[in-house]
């Protein structure tokens, strides 16, 4: 992918290792979110239209399990513990769902950042600067590896060994039922017919794919802008430490345009940050607001089963419990991480020599510092900064919840 906004000239890489550098720090990210058709590609001819494709493929799964999920809880299932197992399977269809339109909306700014990215990975000239940013590239791509990893463990766990574990059974109309990973309404279709249940099932398990791939994407995404905004920021913290003398930056002799240089690439990480923060809030609120409710539900259904002995329904639902719990805590620590460094700039800026500096570039300094005190955040929906503390709120109120759950349901 090239930078339209870029001539020519400005393609040509200060960087020469920008493209395998970019593949790196990218590479789990880029082949998730491109299988469900968020992450932007420049292609030609009839190529072109696959994103659509996997866009309007991925929305006809998700519903196609939603829909008649919904309507089995509504008029067939009585019982109150199945209900409020399968609304527990509903809440992280449905919120995957919206988390997709989110992203799916958000694709031009999406491809805006990642944009920015590449602009920054060419324009770098310094091999410290290089490193920096390898260091946190490498800190977003590892992210993005355990969320995957722990995501799709847990799904490949709960859509094949805990369906295998149930296995057919006999009704009371003495007829063979084969598991489902999602309920059907029975009206609808026959479902245990074949080859219409062979159908069905690998329905299921697309839209299990495109559900986790949508939370361990997203998370994904964020690791790898977050991150990006901390390397940069480093970049702009060791040239604030060069700023008197500098010898690290030999082809800028004169102080004032060193500091020129900074400020510019200060404001570039704040815009950058923004838009993040603008790309990223639905998806994090959403988030932040399914994960309280699905760690609290899972948390009961682990108690259920450790008190019932089933022990492949228990180890499933820990699985998942872990998965939802780490993800939650990797979108909190990144932003946590991205609001430490950003305000770390303002003690940068005081560690310098600035008494070695004229008055006017004092002030320059003294503006930084104002700017670095209200720092770069990733918000839930711009209600909640998200952070460790907000982590902390989110596994207390899960368990709050429990408590009141358990009480109303015993």
């Amino acid at each position: 992918m090239h930078l339209s906004m870029e001539d020519e000239t400005d393609r040509r890489p200060r960087n020469q290792h920008y493209e395998k550098d970019i593949a790196y720090v990218t590479k789990y990210s880029k082949w998730i979110l491109r299988s469900i058709g968020i992450w932007p590609a420049m292609l030609e001819g009839v190529a072109r239209f696959l994103p659509k494709f996997a866009i309007g493929l991925s929305n006809f799964v998700l519903l196609f399990a939603i829909v008649p999920c919904i309507l089995h809880i509504t008029f067939e299932e009585k019982d109150t513990i199945a209900r409020l197992k399968l609304c527990g399977l509903l809440s992280f269809c449905c919120t995957s769902l919206m988390k997709y339109w989110a992203l799916t909306l958000r694709k031009p700014r999406i491809m805006d950042c990642i944009e920015q990215v590449w602009t920054d990975w060419n324009q770098v000239q310094l091999h410290e600067d290089r490193e920096m940013m390898l260091k946190y590239g490498r800190v977003g791509r590892n992210l993005a590896f355990v969320c995957i990893v722990f995501m799709y463990t847990g799904g490949t766990i709960y859509h094949s060994i805990l369906q295998y574990a149930i296995g057919t059974f006999v009704d009371e109309h003495n007829r063979t039922i084969k598991p489902l990973v999602y309920p059907t309404y029975s009206t609808l279709y026959d479902v245990q017919s074949s080859p219409i249940y062979e159908l069905v099932y690998a329905l299921h398990c697309m839209c299990g794919y495109v559900m986790y791939s949508i939370t361990a994407g997203a998370c994904g995404l964020a690791a790898l802008f977050a991150t990006h905004a901390c390397g940069q920021i480093d970049i702009v913290m060791s040239r604030l430490n060069d700023l008197v003398h500098g010898e690290r930056n030999k082809a800028t002799s004169n102080p004032n345009a060193r500091l020129i240089e900074i400020v510019e690439h200060h404001l570039r990480i704040l815009r950058f940050s923004a838009t993040v923060e603008t790309v990223l809030q639905e998806v994090c609120f959403l988030e932040f607001i399914g994960s309280t409710f699905m760690i609290c539900l899972l948390e009961y259904y682990c108690i259920t089963d450790w008190e019932q002995s089933n022990t492949i329904s228990l180890t499933t639902y820990m699985m998942l419990l872990v998965s939802l719990t780490f993800n939650i805590f990797i979108l909190c620590y990144i932003g946590e991480l991205l609001m430490e460094k950003s305000s770390s700039v303002a003690l940068s800026c005081f560690m310098t020599d600035w008494f070695h500096l004229p008055t006017k570039m004092i002030h320059g300094l003294i503006l930084i510092i104002a700017v670095s005190n209200n720092p770069a955040k990733i918000s839930a929906g711009r209600i909640a900064d998200l952070s460790l503390s907000t982590f902390g709120g989110v596994i207390k109120s899960s368990l709050a919840y429990l408590s009141f759950l358990r009480t109303t349901i015993m």
